[in-house]
């Protein structure tokens, strides 16, 4: 039972980083655009200026 008293703040701590984590590549635009990116994949030419 003493385990819990170890595993709980870890799991905790490591759900809040995860939460972070998100917060940060939402913020720094990460998912503006998904499906450009798989237009671009399957497209036969090559991008020489692409997005910043």
């Amino acid at each position: 039972m003493s385990v819990l008293a170890y595993l709980i703040p870890i799991s905790l701590l490591l759900g809040g980083c995860a939460l972070v984590a998100f917060i940060y590549t939402v913020r720094s635009n990460q998912y503006e655009d998904p499906e450009g990116d798989s237009r671009r994949i399957l497209s036969d030419e090559w991008d020489d200026h692409p997005k910043p």
